[in-house]
């Protein structure tokens, strides 16, 4: 990359195997991490999701900064998968007869009722079979590696100077073969323990142990509650436990992806940092938790909520304390994913004006409000943020926005957004007769006909045969496969049928779906979005095409990379992962097609009693 405008690299210079996005991912609440099969940490950002990185090798194989372990001066690939249902990763290498095992995770210690999750990733080394010689490449380039890391030896491991604060690295390794690189004989369990800020008390092997110990039991106490369909349990619990990394513990906010920039579409400027917390997205996360039966994530997301509607106009997204200014900027000094060049951090779209997202705030707020388990002190106290986000709803309508899919610069009366602010009124009237607000109930419910009515004279193209991307317009649109999830339509429905039909004929290439055909800002998309399969494969069985929606989701789940991850696009014509990883919305549309076909297989056989 030569200039600020983010000119890529030639892909060529870049091996293939940095290409794959077959990482794990590893955290608890306040840091993730992804690592890739060979042991090395490839993405670290602290001391919160969306500050500047320590390790961004999956954005420079040189010059990103990796904390790796090598085995006679080569890099090994090792058999990667988790801990049964935690977030607790292990790498078994063999190599010159030798076997060996790392394990990575980030402390998530169960205290009462709640946990304590430090700022810390922790590896343990240990040896299984034979004495193999191990060197330790740790490279810590702070600040998106714009920073020199300094490391200063201290009495029990290393202090890392250059970022926004100290890192401490403690460890019972010496601490010349770390500086040194200096090969050794792996006889015995080593440990490492990555914090920010200094740290006063040194872990011993027995304390690094124990901690592993209790996070496994921690996050298999987690997954014990989780509600699961009886079609595809496995992945979904997966992607429960994948969703929840991305759920920030401190503020309850939810971001969209761990990382930044990695494209859409190789040699493309879509590139995107998806650090951050998108509202709709992560209404969508909350309720596919609650239908797992998780409620805490809900609760705490609401709170986040009402503190940035407090603070001023809403916007799609922002910053996972709640700070609203996302200025976009490019790194020109990271070559990107597979020298795709175009690193940005920071968002744009936190300036954009989506008219969708009052529905999806609302639909989060009535489910919530609707389940008996959530008790909330005082209901009456969301009434003043649910009464707004209607009336701005009933404002927005006939305004032309962005859209669901952000685009830049086509402003346009989007079909979607239009049905989300039908799902807005709609739903805030019911809510206002339950809070006894009736005259405001009725008032909203004679704005929602004429809203529903709009969206299914305006939104539906009779020649095509198809609800379109825009109202009166001729493309098609995935998100419209949602309409029946909404209310608006129903699935049976043979304006939604004949809507299948074409966006089938029309969006879908190799079994994966497009999201629209269409130009946009950046020209021809030729990546298909992960979640928009899973929407039609929803969409299919919700129209009774049980056996066609089965086999589409099948198909999705060999898209998966080897340890179950989904990143947010996929390749039709390679089935190369793309996109930034790990993708939430990706995992959302996984639980919510695997519940409703799990549904729907179990009242088609009548297995709906118990013992079935």
């Amino acid at each position: 990359m030569n200039d600020q405008k983010g000119i890529p690299y030639d892909i060529n210079t870049e091996s293939q195997k940095d290409c794959i996005l077959n990482h794990g991912a590893v955290g608890n609440g306040r840091v993730i991490a992804l690592i890739a099969p060979t042991g090395a940490i490839e993405w670290l950002c602290l001391p919160c999701f969306d500050s500047p990185s320590v390790f961004a090798r999956i954005l420079d194989n040189e010059k990103g900064g990796t904390f790796r372990f090598l085995a006679n001066q080569q890099e090994i690939t090792g058999k990667l998968s988790y801990i049964t249902n935690t977030n607790v990763l292990t790498t078994v290498f063999k190599h010159n007869n030798c076997i060996w095992e790392l394990v990575d995770f980030a402390p998530r210690i169960p205290f009462g009722l709640t946990v304590q999750a430090p700022i810390e990733i922790v590896r343990l080394l240990r040896p299984v079979k034979g004495q193999p010689r191990i060197s330790i490449d740790f490279d810590p380039r702070p600040d998106y590696a714009r920073s020199q890391a300094k490391l200063i030896q201290t009495t029990n491991g290393l202090e890392i100077l250059g970022g926004e604060a100290p890192l401490t690295l403690l460890t019972n390794a010496p601490i010349p073969y770390v500086l040194n690189k200096q090969e050794f004989i792996l006889n015995q369990p080593i440990f490492f323990s990555l914090c920010y800020g200094h740290r006063t008390e040194s872990p011993t092997l027995a304390s690094i142990t124990h901690s592993l110990e209790l996070t496994i039991e921690g996050w298999r106490a987690w997954a014990k509650t989780c509600s699961l369909p009886s079609f595809a349990p496995v992945e979904v619990l997966r992607s429960a436990l994948c969703l929840k990394l991305h759920v920030y513990n401190d503020t309850g906010a939810i971001i969209a992806a761990a990382t930044t920039s990695i494209p859409e579409a190789m040699k493309s400027p879509r590139t995107w940092d998806y650090r951050y917390c998108w509202l709709r997205d992560a209404a969508f996360v909350v309720e596919a938790l609650r239908r797992l039966g998780h409620l805490n994530e809900g609760e705490k997301f609401i709170t986040f909520l009402r503190n940035v509607a407090e603070s001023g106009t809403l916007q799609p997204l922002y910053s996972i304390s709640g700070k609203q200014a996302l200025p976009e900027e490019f790194l020109p000094n990271l070559t990107g994913f597979c020298g795709n060049g175009y690193v940005r951090i920071g968002n744009a779209a936190y300036m954009q004006k989506q008219n969708d997202l009052m529905g999806e705030l609302i639909l989060c707020l009535e489910t919530l409000l609707s389940d008996p388990r959530i008790v909330f002190n005082d209901p009456e106290e969301l009434f003043p943020l649910i009464e707004r986000l209607v009336e701005d709803a009933i404002a927005a309508a006939p305004i032309p926005d962005t859209g669901i899919w952000e685009f830049r610069s086509m402003l346009r009366p989007y079909t979607f957004s239009r049905a989300m602010c039908w799902v807005a009124i709609h739903r805030g009237a019911i809510l206002a007769h339950r809070f006894g607000r009736t005259n405001l109930a009725k008032r909203w419910e004679q704005i929602a006909l004429s809203e529903r009515q709009i969206v299914l004279e305006r939104g539906y193209n009779s020649q095509l045969e198809m609800f379109s991307q825009v109202l009166d317009g001729e493309y098609p649109d995935a998100v419209n496969l949602l309409l029946p999830t909404l209310g608006i339509v129903d699935a049976s429905d043979w304006r939604f049928i004949n809507t299948v039909k074409n966006c089938k004929k029309i969006l879908v290439k190799n079994d994966l779906i497009l999201r629209y055909i269409n130009l946009d800002d950046f020209g021809e998309t030729t990546s298909a979005f992960t979640i928009c399969s899973f929407w039609l494969a929803e969409a299919l069985a919700l129209m009774g095409n049980l056996e066609e929606a089965v086999e589409l989701f099948q198909k999705l789940l060999s898209y998966a990379n080897p340890v179950g991850l989904f990143s947010e696009d996929i390749d039709p014509q390679s089935g190369m992962l793309l996109g930034n990883f790990p993708q939430a919305y990706t995992h959302v549309g996984l639980i919510n097609a695997a519940m409703t076909i799990g549904q729907l297989l179990e009242l088609k056989s009548g297995k709906i009693q118990a013992w079935s």
